[in-house]
């Protein structure tokens, strides 16, 4: 993260002037950046900055970066993957909540991922098969938000991702140890056949790689806009690419080119003195949402990082996963109760359950207003997952997450970018032992529940004080929650929010960071019933913020990725 610098140059003179008068005034600090990208990967943020320079948008902006971002860090995002963004449009003042989240073909069932023997089938073994793959959505998301907010010309939005992919890029540590992690996908022919160098060995970061079916797919899709991959000779490749092997999908070239993003106001409620702004369901948001009503009730406002603060944070994270598994799916296809989760006489009543001094046993899920028979939840939501924050001169943001599922999707490549393993997001199992649907079932044309919760913060006179937003699979929701008790609780600049221990605190687990907490900060919560164990995330944050000062805007890029957080 890139601060402003502020220089003092002050000649003999001047000093002896100064120790002559008995009070000055102080100077006043150099005012900030105006504009601001936080993103993964540090070219994808100079080509963001390069497009609001030029006088893009936010959402300019946010298409130059993901299109680095799926050449650089191809295990957690990409063309071949799905979206949620907030969107705030700084003259109207409004929210806008982006849905790119892929959809299961028109011939998927509820029973997608059973093997022959009618049981659910290994996690690893749908993954790699060719019906985890949804429609991919993310450029179709971009290129409806860009035609709606940009105001550059969508085919001037690719040059820096293009000469990247065509002249070289050096390789980032993380892509080069998920090249040679035992992940299955990077084990697929396609993978292996991509990372690895004339010589025979895996690539290694920091050498120069190119991928010029990628600078042939961006060039197509900057003429074409995304019927360049969803239509055509690519969308052809796609399907049959998804057709090869012994678990193949049943997507066809008119689930691809049927294919549309939604566009619908931002879910949006008020926390202390600010209001929060998330997409709705089938994203993550809504459950954030509940967590922080729940901790509205509490005084974790004054308890910054010690020991009752982290205690309060794990109790209504636990009531939050609890809810959000049993009740949120696709609200196209189920009826979701996020009206009654997000009541204040239902937040009241989760609230209470918080034991002030030491942890029950694990909370059951409520039963909101509008709340119908659901089966528990048999969700396994792996990462792949990337957050990029950006505010333009004129005061617009975007908070935007984006994922191909898992690392490198499924291991399947067309066009010089990976296919995505979203459907495994579904529940495997469809039904209860007594018959009751599971939300998150599959069907064809749904989208599977996410946890993805890109938020946007507001002051109570709608403008703008906040984006935020991280990967991390299932612990998304914590790990935004945290970011935000951080900033909005805490007071903490961006920078410090996003660093501080993530704590994720589901049923009767407490997965954390031990040595990242303050001392006697772990003992303690252990002596209060919550015993943090190390790991257990699925994938690590990789958190990015950025916020307005009265001088200007100030960032944060998650220390435990490669991110950075730089504007002008």
């Amino acid at each position: 993260m890139t601060y402003a610098k502020r220089f003092l140059s002050l000649g003999l003179a001047t000093l002896i002037a100064a120790s002559a008068t008995a009070a000055q005034a102080p100077a006043a600090p150099e005012k900030g950046p105006t504009a601001m990208v936080a993103a993964a990967e540090p070219d994808a943020v100079d080509a963001g900055l390069k497009v609001l320079k030029a006088g893009g948008s936010a959402v300019d902006a946010a298409v130059a970066v993901q299109a680095v971002l799926g050449l650089e860090e191809p295990q957690s995002s990409g063309l071949g993957g799905g979206s949620f963004m907030t969107y705030y449009d700084a003259k109207t003042r409004q929210v806008t909540a982006y849905n790119g989240r892929e959809t299961a073909p028109a011939g998927a069932t509820a029973e997608l991922f059973y093997g022959p023997d009618g049981k659910p089938m290994p996690k690893g073994q749908a993954i790699v098969g060719g019906r985890s793959a949804g429609v991919p959505g993310a450029i179709a998301m971009l290129h409806l938000a860009q035609s709606q907010h940009g105001k550059l010309a969508w085919k001037d939005l690719f040059g820096d991702a293009e000469h990247l992919a065509a002249d070289g890029f050096h390789v980032p540590a993380r892509m080069a140890a998920a090249a040679s992690s035992n992940a299955p996908q990077a084990k697929q022919p396609d993978a292996v056949a991509y990372f690895t160098m004339p010589d025979g060995t895996k690539v290694q970061a920091g050498e120069v790689m190119k991928n010029p079916a990628y600078a042939a797919t961006l060039k197509r899709l900057a003429a074409e806009g995304p019927k360049a991959i969803l239509e055509g000779p690519i969308a052809e490749q796609i399907v049959a690419k998804l057709h090869e092997g012994p678990y193949p999908s049943a997507m066809t070239l008119k689930d691809l080119a049927t294919y549309r993003p939604k566009a619908t106001p931002a879910v949006c409620r008020p926390y202390r003195e600010y209001t929060v702004c998330m997409p709705p369901a089938p994203s993550g948001g809504p459950a954030v949402l509940e967590g922080l009503g729940i901790l509205q009730r509490t005084d974790i406002d004054k308890h910054p990082n010690d020991v009752q603060g982290w205690y309060l944070f794990s109790q209504a994270s636990r009531l939050m996963y609890a809810d959000r598994d049993r009740y949120y799916g696709d609200p196209d296809f189920v009826s979701v109760p996020m009206e009654g989760l997000l009541a204040g006489d239902y937040l009241d009543a989760r609230a209470k359950l918080i034991n002030p001094t030491t942890a029950g046993p694990p909370p059951s899920p409520g039963n909101p207003k509008g709340a119908g028979p659901r089966a528990p939840d048999r969700t396994q939501e792996p990462g792949g997952t990337t957050h990029l924050v950006i505010v333009d001169k004129d005061g617009n943001a975007v908070s935007m997450t984006t994922t191909v599922e898992s690392i490198f999707g499924d291991g399947k490549m067309v066009g010089g970018f990976f296919l995505n393993n979203q459907l495994t997001d579904f529940s495997f199992t469809a039904k209860d032992h007594d018959g009751a649907p599971a939300a998150n079932a599959p069907a064809g044309g749904k989208r599977p529940r996410s946890s993805m919760a890109p938020a946007i913060v507001l002051d109570r006179q709608g403008r703008f004080v906040a984006g935020a937003g991280s990967p991390g699979g299932p612990s998304i929701i914590a790990f935004n929650l945290k970011v935000l008790v951080g900033l909005l609780d805490w007071k903490l600049p961006p920078q410090e929010a996003v660093a501080l221990p993530n704590l994720i605190a589901f049923d009767t687990i407490y997965a954390s960071e031990p040595a990242k907490f303050p001392p006697g900060v772990v003992a303690a919560l252990a002596a209060k019933g919550v015993a943090l164990r190390g790991g257990g995330f699925g994938e690590g944050s990789g958190e990015q913020a950025i916020q307005v000062t009265p001088n200007g805007l100030r960032g944060g890029a998650d220390p435990r990725r490669e991110g950075v957080a730089r504007g002008y």
